[in-house]
């Protein structure tokens, strides 16, 4: 079975809410040398909810030029605009990026046809590979299957979807219903512990964000699952399920994510775009203590 394991990449800020570029060279490295299957800069975990556009494009330039073929490279360009989503997505292929990811229009609930129309006007007008991002815990309203397979069938660089959902129901239901026509259309969970699940339901693997810490436990599970090993799939479907605990520690969980990094040795701030706080005291301690059980150094 062919699996990969992505990351949802933290953005490294410096203590003003610029971008930091030596934190961000160094987290990329780490998972670049952890065996990662791509990186995925400006998803949700990279906060680019709160990043302007200048920031965005800076930090897609820093991505591009030092990432530079060493692995798969996807570039967040959702924004509320649709031109300015489109803007950005020229911007990321014209520096390097093999394809973007954009989530669906977010503060109103949707109609299906209104989300066909949003996304049809950014396909129509941008050459880049498009994966679709469904997380409806964000939008308010979930991307069915059949919206999925109209705009595969009317858009050829509309390519694959990254499925923030629980329920893996609603994932295997894209799977089945756009991959028979689409065999090469790629559905990707947004859990850590949907990986093994989904590839085994006949999806593409995982974009998770634990996998900014342990990158090279992510990797070796999608290798585990592509020698058909079994007992170490089990063994790291048990180990992902006791570390997704980390995503409780705070709210959100990104500066959770990256003092756990910080923790493990790799060169980045826990700075976070506001209203992110750092972790308090006894969430540092609750971290450790998880971090020792998982033996993560």
């Amino acid at each position: 079975m062919k699996a990969q394991f992505m990351t949802p990449v933290v953005t490294a800020l410096t203590v003003d809410g610029g971008i930091d570029v030596d934190g961000n060279k160094a987290v990329y490295d780490h998972l670049i040398q952890g065996g990662i299957d791509g990186i995925v800069v400006l998803g949700s975990t990279g906060e680019f909810f709160a990043l302007s556009m200048a920031q965005q494009k800076r930090l897609i330039e820093l991505a591009a030029g030092h990432i530079a073929g060493r692995t798969r490279l996807l570039v967040g360009t959702s924004r509320m605009d649709p031109a300015e989503s489109v803007e950005l997505a020229n911007f990321a292929m014209e520096k390097g990026a093999d394809g973007v990811m954009i989530i669906s229009p977010y503060y109103f609930s949707l109609t299906e046809q209104s989300v066909e129309a949003y996304y049809s006007a950014i396909a129509a007008n941008t050459e880049a590979r498009i994966y679709l991002y469904n997380f409806p815990d964000r939008t308010g309203y979930s991307l069915s299957p059949e919206t999925v397979l109209r705009l595969a069938r009317k858009h050829a660089n509309i390519v694959g979807i990254k499925d923030t959902v629980l329920d893996m129901w609603h994932t295997s239901a894209i799977i089945r219903t756009v991959t028979p026509e689409f065999p090469d259309f790629e559905v990707y969970c947004g859990f850590d512990n949907n990986f093994a699940h989904n590839i085994m339901s006949g999806g593409a693997g995982c974009i998770g964000g634990l996998s900014n810490l342990v990158p090279e436990v992510c990797s070796a599970w999608a290798r585990a699952c592509e020698a058909d090993d079994m007992e170490k799939v089990r063994d790291m479907q048990r180990y992902i399920d006791d570390m997704m605990s980390l995503y409780n520690i705070s709210v959100p969980f990104i500066p959770t994510v990256k003092k756990a990094m910080m923790l493990r040795g790799v060169k980045l701030q826990e700075h976070c775009t506001p209203p992110l706080l750092p972790i308090t005291e006894a969430q540092v301690a609750s971290l450790r203590s998880l971090l020792a059980t998982l033996k993560i150094a």
